[in-house]
């Protein structure tokens, strides 16, 4: 989007806005929908953010409300704002700070166990035919440890998203280490990408998410990818994705409640397993809302799937509002965007969400797309929810 005349804005701010919005919306859902269409809605962001800094939208004050722009419109003018940053090449995860501020404020909590680390271990968990000795290892480390402070471990399929590194990928280990609170030492889920029977050492990634308690019986929540590289020799090398100039992604699109819940591919976990998915499950629970300290607000996005929309009609099928009983602010976090779309069909699709549901394959396709349609509608008599608040019509 260019940048147009300050003085054409200045003279018409609702129209400019609600045109802007307007385009910035359909781009969103465009991107939510298809990754092809993200250059394009980058671009949008970029000219929009690129217009407010020129025309000095956030510093106008006028001398009524009716010329405030600020005033009037502080939602779009920080939505934009926190958009645009994460399209900075050197703020890929999406926070206040660049990539390598952040990494190196919180490497204390994301460091990955040295258990987890030694040669043995890696070597174990690198493939599916060896998963059973890895296991065997992490039986003798509990063996060492309190009732408290347990590993809880299992491998599965994951029925939503591959690995970073490669997408074709489902199986994981996943390994939760309990943390010390009083010792402000972070509980840390550390999971190992496996590759498929009888495939090659080919999965590199390794992710942990540590989850330390805040304020409020919140928690804060903080993340790091790791790759392994597999030498010739036989050893196995492990580092940050980052200090390995191989990039990352927006941490908060996928993490809207900070540890994602584990609803593996039916099947996939052995019976003996079976009772450590839903006492990791628990857990998550357990944690509060997620925060993820000074490095996001994540009430700056707005609200997500499920809210109320403006004029909705009472002829809809599906009551979508039941999603925001657990996704809101003080709870698992609102749905908004920028979002990962297979991770919400799936949960939606799967019957996984909204809990409880009864509905038949075809309903819950018919709910999901209701719930896209209400939050990206950009009807300018029935706006849908992301277009409404950033107009300021759900205050």
């Amino acid at each position: 989007m260019p940048a147009e005349p300050c003085g054409r804005i200045s003279a018409q701010p609702d129209l400019w806005v609600n045109r802007t919005v307007t385009d910035l919306v359909r781009t969103a859902r465009a991107a939510y929908v298809s990754d092809d269409a993200r250059e394009r809605y980058e671009r949008v962001v970029n000219g929009i953010a690129r217009t407010i800094k020129q025309c000095q939208l956030a510093a106008d004050k006028g001398q009524s409300t009716e010329r405030d722009f600020a005033v009037r419109y502080p939602e779009f003018l920080e939505y934009v704002r926190v958009l645009a940053m994460s399209n900075q090449a050197d703020r890929e995860l999406g926070f206040e700070v660049s990539d390598g501020v952040y990494f190196g404020e919180t490497s204390r909590h994301t460091t990955i166990p040295d258990f987890l680390l030694t040669p043995d271990f890696l070597r174990s968990v690198s493939r599916w035919e060896s998963l059973s000795k890895a296991k065997a290892l992490l039986r003798e480390i509990n063996a060492g440890r309190t009732a408290a402070d347990q590993l809880l471990f299992f491998s599965y399929t994951s029925r939503h998203l591959g690995t970073p590194d490669n997408p074709r990928s489902f199986r994981r280990l996943l390994v939760v280490v309990p943390g010390n609170e009083a010792q402000q030492v972070p509980e840390k889920w550390v999971q190992f990408g496996i590759p498929n029977p009888r495939a090659p050492a080919s999965v590199r990634n390794v992710s942990v998410v540590a989850v330390l308690p805040g304020k409020d019986q919140t928690a804060n929540v903080y993340f790091k990818d790791y790759y392994r590289t597999y030498r010739r020799n036989g050893s196995i090398q492990i580092m940050g994705r980052w200090e390995l100039g191989e990039g990352d992604d927006n941490c908060v699109e996928c993490h809207k409640s900070g540890v994602l819940p584990i609803f593996p591919v039916k099947g996939s976990v052995s019976a003996d397993e079976q009772p450590l998915v839903a006492a990791v499950n628990e857990r998550f629970l357990g944690y509060g809302p997620a925060r993820f300290e000074k490095y996001m607000d994540v009430s700056k996005f707005g609200p997500g799937l499920g809210s109320a929309r403006p004029g909705k009609s009472a002829a809809e099928k599906f009551n979508t509002e039941s999603c925001t009983t657990c996704h809101h602010a003080k709870g698992l976090g609102p749905l908004n965007w920028p979002m990962d779309s297979t991770l919400i069909s799936s949960f939606v699709k799967s019957g996984r969400m909204p809990e409880s549901s009864q509905l038949r394959p075809l309903e819950r396709a018919q709910l999901y797309r209701q719930l896209v349609q209400d939050y990206f509608a950009i009807d300018d008599d029935r706006p849908g929810i992301l277009k409404a608040w950033l107009l300021g019509r759900l205050r």
